[in-house]
């Protein structure tokens, strides 16, 4: 794990959330890269003066960031993006092999009771890179341990695990695996591959309607200071991931939560 994104928005969380990945960026001896997206207007009409005014606003909000950080000898490059915000890191994931993008929860949204804002649950659902999603005002701790919750648990890809790896190998961090088996798991789903084997602590099957409802039901018993799910077509977060906003009565955790790449 080498290069790590931080996207930074307006949100208050962007100062707490970029120390955080500075903090693991220490820790792992990792880069750290902090990107500003901005939207840029048509040029015609003479609105290219207004695109150089929102690119110049973009600017300064990394500059207000990286001040208020300790950047404690990490290398932080910090860039203002232009475009969309998923096109906007596609094209920076084209360039530099981000291995983990670090996200606050509500990322612009004011909404008390919203978990995951828009943004942040855009990047969540329609990106396919390792995402770390950091409670607000979260500061970062080595994780001792970990809840890996999914249905199917063979990992052809050994690259999907790599973020469990890394903290695993860094940081010492128990792998606690929470193996759910569900009406639709197949015989091919219920088996587990080596690689995982080699990373986990303890392993537990369980059954459940779902791998959410798995998670709710044995969160609680492992208290782990980390969360980990993997990113299917059809799986955790299933019914959620239907719409990018995701309110804290649907989901919420206190803990941070990996999202791993989809298998599929």
């Amino acid at each position: 794990m080498k290069n790590i994104l931080v996207p930074v928005g307006s949100s208050p969380n962007s100062i707490s959330n970029l120390q955080y990945a500075i903090d693991l960026a220490e820790s792992i001896s990792a880069n750290v890269y902090v990107v500003s997206v901005f939207q840029e207007l048509s040029k015609v009409g003479g609105l290219s003066k207004v695109n150089a005014i929102l690119k110049e606003e973009s600017e300064n909000r990394l500059d207000e960031v990286l001040s208020q950080v300790d950047k404690k000898g990490v290398q932080v490059i910090a860039h203002p993006v232009k475009g969309e915000v998923l096109e906007g890191i596609g094209r920076i994931s084209k360039q530099v092999p981000i291995d983990l993008m670090v996200l606050s929860p509500r990322s612009n949204s004011i909404k008390e009771e919203v978990y995951l804002g828009k943004t942040s649950g855009k990047l969540l659902k329609q990106t396919n890179i390792p995402i770390l999603v950091v409670p607000e005002g979260g500061k970062f701790q080595p994780p001792k341990t970990m809840l890996m919750a999914f249905k199917n648990g063979t990992f052809e890809r050994d690259e999907l695990l790599e973020a469990v790896r890394q903290f695993k190998n860094s940081f010492g961090t128990e792998v606690n695996v929470l193996h759910v088996e569900t009406p639709e798991s197949t015989e091919e789903m219920k088996n587990v591959t080596d690689n995982l084997k080699a990373l986990q602590t303890t392993y537990t099957q369980v059954e459940a309607a779902t791998t959410f409802q798995g998670v709710i039901e044995y969160f609680q018993q492992y208290n782990p200071d980390m969360l980990c799910v993997i990113r299917r077509k059809r799986g955790f977060f299933k019914k959620l991931w239907e719409k990018n906003e995701i309110l804290k009565k649907e989901f919420y955790t206190s803990k941070p939560l990996l999202v791993l790449p989809v298998q599929e």
